[in-house]
């Protein structure tokens, strides 16, 4: 998946509570997480999107997944979520 694509059409949601919730919800097609992200986050999440069968992409760093998602700070997750 290439995140800024989906970026650009609105189906990204950024940060933890709004892929938590797309996630909860059935809506999330892909998460992705930083490596460099606080582990309970990341464990948490994983899995949450194992339980959900989402697939889940780990990406090096915080500001690498910010930069992919099109924003300019980090972030420690996201998420692409179906169109609506």
């Amino acid at each position: 998946m290439d995140l800024k694509a989906h970026h650009l059409a609105n189906n990204v949601k950024v940060g933890t509570k709004q892929t938590t919730k797309m996630v909860e919800q059935g809506k999330a097609i892909g998460v992705y997480v930083a490596q460099d992200a606080d582990s309970r986050l990341i464990g948490r999440i994983a899995q949450l999107c194992q339980q959900r069968g989402v697939p889940l992409t780990e990406v090096s760093t915080m500001r690498e997944l910010g930069r992919q998602c099109g924003i300019d700070v980090g972030t420690a997750m996201a998420v692409v979520v179906e169109r609506a």
